[in-house]
């Protein structure tokens, strides 16, 4: 016999009179401890049973979230690439290509706070304290606008927020209703008589591209005197520029024709407009204070506000870091102008 099943004969032997000892189990190891098991137990329940004693607002929220989430969700939750949107998408559930976010489609706040506690951050699961969850779920709340910057979230407070997909969700009833549907044998061919594409996956957006340039106006008078009127030429290459720039933008605001208010206010007329006058949007106090001081978008205050929107107006609403470029600056505006009430 050689060596290779002589080995091989061993192996079994000693396999077959181990056996019996280790039937059913592998034998690593010993029961966990049932204070091991409650460590590692963090369900979060719809009811809130299990949520831990804590509390944060949206502003501390900010700051976690910059640190630690923004380079895949975004500054303002808005998402990045592929990686989930968790603000934005309101009313549009009923859409051809509805946007599934926290704020929009999520039923239970528990299972954000589970989610976060659990998960994130990527690549460092398990890592935030009870208070820095509390934090990061109100700044998650606020990009939807759910609660005020204010609001402080805890265990306290925490059913104090209704989400407003709660009762968008029925009891999956398929087990009676279909299950008996789909028994018996299955048809392999001929199953229709006549077989159509009905429906296509893909939504396309397709903006058209907006008008050329204004050119200077004539007026006639009265008195058939020819008058010229100076009107302001809009830069098309530089407007376009700034339409690349909007990109950035566009996860809370709208502008042009059908423009509505997401989570910030729709732009459309902003330049040279009365500041925090947008119909039906609910502004931030700082930002009302500023409007009752009268506040005007110039070229110049937008300019300044967009390079840090949170060191101009301190306690704004508005997330966004910045833009730092003085040529991004001049090319979004030169895009706002474009865009007349």
């Amino acid at each position: 016999m050689s060596k290779f099943l002589k080995s091989t004969a061993l192996a079994v032997a000693v396999s077959l009179i181990a056996a019996p000892a280790f039937a059913g189990k592998f034998g690593l190891g010993r029961p966990a401890l049932p204070e091991e098991i409650s460590a590692w137990d963090g369900d979060i329940t719809p009811d809130g049973t299990g949520l831990p004693v804590g509390s944060g607002d949206a502003l501390d929220g900010e700051e976690i979230f910059a640190e630690k989430c923004a380079s895949c969700h975004g500054d303002f939750a808005e998402g990045l690439g592929n990686w989930p949107k968790l603000a934005g998408g309101a009313d549009t559930l009923n859409h051809e290509d509805p946007l599934k976010t926290v704020g929009s489609y999520w039923p239970y706040l528990t299972t954000t706070f589970d989610y976060i506690k659990r998960s994130m951050p990527y690549g460092d699961a398990g890592s935030l304290t009870d208070d820095e969850v509390y934090a990061m779920v109100a700044y998650i709340l606020y990009s939807n606008d759910l609660i005020e910057d204010d609001f402080v979230l805890s265990n306290e407070t925490f059913f104090d927020v209704e989400m407003p997909n709660a009762n968008g969700f029925i009891v999956d009833n398929r087990a009676e209703t279909e299950y008996a549907q789909w028994t018996g044998e299955p048809c392999m061919q001929d199953c229709k008589d006549v077989v159509e594409v009905t429906m296509r996956a893909l939504v396309l957006d397709v903006t058209p591209d907006q008008g050329g340039a204004a050119e200077d106006a004539v007026a006639e008078t009265a008195e058939d005197e020819v008058v010229e009127v100076a009107v302001d030429v809009i830069d098309a290459e530089l407007a376009a520029a700034g339409a690349k720039v909007f990109k950035k933008c566009k996860a809370c605001h709208q502008i042009g024709e059908g423009a509505k208010n997401k989570s910030g206010p729709l732009l459309t007329g902003i330049v040279n407009g009365e500041a925090g006058a947008v119909e039906g949007f609910k502004y931030s106090k700082p930002m009302k204070k500023a409007a009752e001081g009268g506040l005007v978008w110039t070229e110049a205050e937008l300019a300044a506000f967009l390079a840090k929107p949170r060191a101009y107006l301190k306690g704004t609403k508005m997330s966004f870091a910045g833009l730092k470029k003085e040529a991004d600056q001049k090319a979004l505006i030169e895009y706002l102008r474009s865009f007349e009430n």
